[in-house]
């Protein structure tokens, strides 16, 4: 099947498992997906990933944290830019998201990094997504 918004196809698997109150989500592996569940790990958001074969692809495996086991912790997802229109942000003009409480998820140069990570490095990129 092809996608033509792989980012947005998972973070869309994301915000539905954890709707659902699914403990694991399974999706198609990528550089760029395996970047982005990586800081989800670091920042809190979900348990853990980890990579799989299924025949001959290769699948990321992630496992959503609960508060409590009822409440998901990724209260909300969102996609930024788009295949359709790419957003851009410098240095200086990164976003916050929820005043602090969100994180902004920026490719930069460098690699897919936080927004405060990328003012932090005086990076500027593109805003992929931010998550709260």
């Amino acid at each position: 099947m092809n996608i033509s918004d792989p980012i947005a196809d998972m973070l869309t698997r994301i915000r539905n498992a954890s709707r659902a109150r699914h403990t694991e989500v399974l999706l198609p592996a990528s550089r760029t997906k395996r970047e982005i569940a990586r800081i989800l790990v670091a920042e809190g958001f979900i348990a853990g990933f980890s990579e799989e074969r299924d025949g001959s692809m290769q699948m990321i495996r992630l496992t959503l944290k609960y508060i409590d086991g009822k409440a998901p912790v990724v209260s909300g997802l969102k996609r930024i830019s788009k295949p359709g229109l790419r957003v851009y942000a410098g240095k200086t003009e990164i976003p916050r998201v929820l005043g602090g409480l969100g994180i902004v998820i920026v490719s930069t140069s460098k690699g897919i990094m936080t927004g405060q990570q990328a003012r932090a490095a005086q990076l500027g990129g593109e805003i992929l997504a931010y998550v709260w």
